[in-house]
């Protein structure tokens, strides 16, 4: 007899970063990475999400934990960047007034910036090798990556966040996973920079073969918000995206910025955080039902296809991320009459 399987109306999936794991940071090594990426995603799966990601592990820099290796991880590898960072540098970076919360430029842009020894194709082969079925796998907007940069170079910085898109754009084809996800925490806080960073952003996703969604927050840095701002001053961004579903922080939100997501293109499909990474409290099946009714009552049935956390769970503890994971299922589930 054949089994018919259902899916969901609603799917879960998570958003990227996974809580430190200690064996992982007290004895670092390619294979435990490989390991640590197993049990990040066997946990998820184990919960009922439907789309997990692979926890970004290979990412992480001591040297840099504020940002979870979203940053450093790709301008450090990226041609044209020098990481060897100045006094001068440094002074010329502050004086920009853009980046306050950082001392120092993540870079140096002194060329023409090139794929150098990035390579996003190994890393996502490396989590499909032991990822058991469909994954999503994450990078970092140009915009924001473009935004840390001290430019030396291209004097203009469309064109420095046009070149760091082509660079991401040329590795993103035939991944070998189910979703591609673009990160972007800046432009919630600058909608100024929206026509660049949308024009970066769909340079990506033209090149993703399978599922395109990209991610946006205000800001995640030790557990903080970093960026003000609200999400009706971005509809016409958001609508000029060329991406399957959005992936939008609403739990830590105030409520009014639903009313945004009723003038959301309808082609562009839903993603809506429901789970508040910025605190240690769990929430209940019940309060993340809750929260999915609200969306939904705001924007009607049938738009929201995905729900997940407001980001990623980089600056919580094993013990809280993965009962929140739980919760989250749980809820949807209870959302849904199950």
């Amino acid at each position: 007899m054949k089994t018919t399987i259902h899916t969901p109306e609603i799917l879960t999936t998570t958003v990227g970063s996974y809580s430190p794991i200690d064996w992982l940071a007290a004895l670092p090594s390619e294979q435990a990475v490989l390991d640590a990426t197993a049990v990040v995603i066997g946990t998820q799966r184990n919960a009922g999400i439907d789309l997990p990601t692979d926890g970004e592990l290979y990412r992480f820099d001591v040297n840099h934990p504020d940002t979870n290796g979203m940053i450093e991880y790709f301008i450090s590898r990226m041609g044209g960047i020098s990481t060897a960072v100045g006094l001068t540098d440094a002074k010329a970076f502050r004086a920009k007034q853009e980046m306050s919360f950082r001392r120092k430029p993540a870079g140096v842009v002194n060329g023409p910036i090139t794929e150098g020894v990035l390579d996003l194709f190994e890393d996502c082969s490396r989590s499909a090798s032991v990822a058991g079925g469909d994954f999503k796998f994450t990078l970092t907007s140009p915009y924001m990556l473009a935004r840390t940069l001290l430019d030396n170079h291209y004097g203009d910085f469309e064109k420095l966040t046009m070149a760091i898109a082509d660079v991401l754009a040329a590795q993103v084809g035939g991944l070998p996973c189910a979703c591609v996800q673009v990160d972007e925490a800046n432009i919630p806080g600058s909608p100024e920079g929206a026509p660049i960073a949308q024009a970066a952003i769909n340079r990506i996703l033209d090149s993703v073969t399978g599922q395109k969604a990209v991610h946006f927050c205000f800001g995640n840095y030790g557990g903080q918000t970093i960026q003000r701002g609200e999400w009706k001053p971005l509809l016409d961004f958001l609508n000029g995206l060329r991406a399957d579903h959005l992936v939008l922080e609403l739990a830590h939100r105030p409520e009014s910025d639903l009313d945004a997501l009723a003038d959301i293109d309808p082609k562009i499909a839903l993603g809506i955080g429901v789970v508040d990474i910025k605190v240690n409290h769990i929430e209940t099946p019940d309060e993340i039902a809750k929260r999915i009714e609200k969306a939904v009552a705001k924007v009607g049935p049938g738009r929201i296809k995905w729900v997940h956390p407001d980001c990623g769970f980089w600056m919580l503890k094993r013990s809280i991320a993965d009962r929140k994971i739980e919760a989250l299922v749980k809820g949807r589930d209870r959302f849904l009459g199950k």
